[in-house]
């Protein structure tokens, strides 16, 4: 399996992710995404997007403020339970979630460390002029509360009946006490989460619903099957909202490690902003004649943890003959951050001006690169290491029938297209049917 220094090595030198301030020693677990990383983290997005908005009639966006009124955070019981337990070694000053702890000591010296106290992990700033307790608020831990808050205001414009749910994607920052693992956890990340709210008596049902669509997307986009698994949460480790949770696991390199987390959130979220905020927001079931607080659903996954998933499962160093190699990613070309790359066998003029027009128009559908430079085999394995799941060769041959070859990533076989035919023959190899 592919380590987590090989990635790393891969998005700094490729050009998908960088170190943040790195020109001033970075900030720790912090992340930059680059040109190829930034169009890669769109990808993902825009296909999630489609897969649980474009394609459901049942499900309507939405896109809420970081900044809440700290009201909020009383009511969802971050203030008070969002907390884990932080222990300092003693000797080398390191922090450390002791529920994390194999042993209770320094996992980095050994030493001995201090009696665990709870560290609360919403960021805190102060809106205003005066940084007083009066000006406090906090960076949102996670999106969802922003679609609680606007349930009513999302039901009522959109006419929605139960069941429904309201997705967003968006940034959450949680103040944590041991991020690591490159992209995995960290302290700035981005959320891809859908409340689906739903008649209680019914909700078992919508949960097993929501596991299957979530795992199922991850398969469509290429993720290997015995790369993931489903693991129920034990009664002991349900977060308080919840009546019950599963997490999608990805064997990661640090072994198998949460996803996506799929909860039954019961009515808790609703009826605590109703009770703190004193509004009504119960739902009024046209069928039944009665009012309730529905119970949620919430299938909630990470930008930044799916991309770093495809990467690790798309990486091959592949061995072609004795005095041959090449890094290649086997990414579904839905996600691939670049579609295909256009190149002119020889950097001759004639040559030149016909790949140019081709990679001119492509442009248009999607985002293609053109490249010049050095051997065809040499650009082959440059596009090979960053995805490309296409690449497209104007030669000698072009300029009589216009044909160019369209070679294929996975298994660098080449067939002979027209011109004509590029776009669509791209369009049926890239679009992913959900």
């Amino acid at each position: 399996m592919v380590t987590m220094d090989e990635i790393v090595a891969l998005c700094k030198r490729r050009g998908f992710i960088f170190q943040s301030s790195e020109i001033y020693g970075g900030l720790n677990s912090c992340w930059d995404y680059g040109p190829l990383g930034v169009e890669m983290k769109n990808n993902i997005k825009r296909l999630w997007w489609k897969a649980n908005v474009q394609l459901r009639d049942d499900v309507v966006g939405l896109d809420s403020s970081i900044l809440m009124n700290p009201k909020v955070w009383e009511a969802s019981g971050h203030l008070s339970n969002f907390a884990d337990p932080m222990a300092d070694c003693k000797v080398c000053k390191k922090r450390w979630r002791t529920d994390q702890l194999q042993e209770y000591k320094c996992p980095e010296c050994g030493g001995e460390l201090t009696e665990a106290r709870m560290f609360n992990l919403m960021f805190k700033t102060f809106m205003g002029p005066v940084e007083d307790e009066s000006a406090v608020v906090y960076l949102r831990p996670e999106t969802a509360q922003g679609i609680f808050v606007n349930f009513v205001n999302v039901q009522q414009t959109m006419r929605k009946k139960l069941p429904f749910g309201i997705a967003q994607i968006g940034k959450s920052f949680r103040n944590e006490i041991t991020p690591g693992n490159f992209i995995f956890r960290t302290r700035e990340f981005e959320q891809m989460e859908i409340e689906y709210f739903v008649k209680p008596g019914t909700d078992d049902y919508w949960h097993r619903h929501w596991i299957d669509q979530r795992i199922n997307w991850y398969y469509k986009l290429g993720i290997r099957k015995e790369n993931l698994r489903i693991r129920e949460h034990g009664k002991n480790e349900l977060a308080h909202y919840a009546k019950a949770c599963v997490d999608i696991e990805y064997l990661f390199p640090m072994g198998w490690s949460e996803l996506e987390g799929i909860a039954n959130r019961t009515d808790f979220d609703l009826t605590q902003h109703q009770k703190y905020s004193g509004e009504n927001l119960s739902y009024f079931d046209d069928e039944t004649k009665q009012r309730y607080i529905p119970y949620v659903i919430e299938p909630s996954a990470g930008v930044d943890r799916s991309l770093l998933a495809f990467l690790i499962d798309a990486y091959e160093y592949q061995q072609i003959d004795k005095d041959d190699f090449r890094v290649v990613l086997h990414l579904h070309p839905a996600i691939a951050p670049v579609k295909a790359a256009v190149f002119p066998l020889l950097k001759k003029e004639e040559l030149v001006k016909k790949a140019r027009e081709i990679y001119n128009e492509l442009k248009y559908k999607w985002i293609v690169q053109y490249d010049e430079s050095g051997s065809i085999g040499k650009r082959y394995r440059r596009q090979d290491e960053i995805g490309t799941p296409f690449g497209i060769t104007v030669d000698y041959q072009t300029l009589e029938d216009e044909t160019v070859t369209i070679r294929d990533r996975d298994t660098m076989e080449q067939v002979r297209v027209h011109i004509k035919e590029i776009i669509p023959y791209l369009e049926e190899r890239i679009e992913v049917k959900f």
